[in-house]
């Protein structure tokens, strides 16, 4: 069943779209009639989602660095051009590792700080002009529920400053912009099955599914379904919506 019941096409842009929870809400949103800009650094990636997606008449794609201002306004340029304007920005491109405080090193958090806060900071600044004129729009940014719970084992104190970052800037957007009727919020994402733990090395997340109450590892459809909620819900706004099994709630370990 399709719930956009807007007379006006929405037209939205998701960051980090090539794989994962951006690949899941891409997904989502061109089912539910949705425009979609697709943005990702990795050319090969993102065509292959495009294809696999069928090269849809209502998707646009742009491969570039999100830390890259010049990246966020041609997605902006983009979505005007081919749709007429942007309702929906979904900052979900990011970058997460665990790397222990003392061993952390200036460029380490020079990374976080460009890819999870900038990025999505410039892109927010290019869309927000063109919301205003549209009456109105979401954005949404994308987080983890580790801010709220923190892990012994995996010490990531520079991904997650650049996180906590986004969480404020969540915070002071839907503050300045709410008269414009721009809804900001954040989904703080527990574990979710995606490529990014073979990067680090985690091939089996089995083991990691008693660290949410549902006892089980989230999948990016789930993800896909909050923002698709949030993108089109006019009363919700600088909200953060934890969407993580149970994590931060406490544990189901036996």
């Amino acid at each position: 069943m399709k719930r956009n019941t807007n007379k006006q096409t929405l037209t939205s842009i998701v960051t980090g779209a090539s794989t994962g929870i951006g690949f899941a809400i891409a997904k989502r949103f061109l089912e539910e009639e949705i425009n979609v800009v697709m943005n990702a650094r990795t050319r090969a990636d993102l065509e292959a989602a495009y294809d696999s997606l069928g090269r849809p008449t209502n998707a646009r794609i742009l491969v570039g660095d999100i830390a890259d201002k010049k990246v966020g306004a041609e997605l902006v340029r983009i979505a005007e051009d081919a749709f007429g304007g942007v309702d929906i920005l979904v900052n979900n491109a990011g970058v997460f590792a665990a790397k222990p405080f003392l061993e952390t090193e200036e460029s380490d958090i020079d990374h976080f700080h460009s890819i999870n806060f900038k990025g999505a900071y410039f892109a927010a600044q290019a869309a927000i002009p063109v919301l205003q004129k549209r009456g109105g729009g979401a954005i949404i940014n994308i987080s983890t529920t580790l801010l709220e719970h923190a892990i012994e084992g995996f010490p990531a104190s520079a991904a997650l400053a650049s996180k906590a970052a986004l969480g404020s800037l969540t915070e002071q957007l839907a503050a300045e912009f709410g008269g414009d009727n721009i809804r900001v919020s954040t989904i703080n994402t527990g574990i979710v099955e995606t490529p990014l733990h073979a990067k680090h090395g985690i091939n089996d997340t089995s083991g990691l599914t008693g660290l949410h109450l549902l006892n089980r590892i989230g999948a990016p459809e789930d993800v896909a379904d909050a923002a698709t909620m949030l993108a089109t819900n006019h009363f919700i706004s600088g909200t953060t919506l934890r969407v993580d099994g149970g994590h931060a709630a406490g544990h189901s370990f036996s």
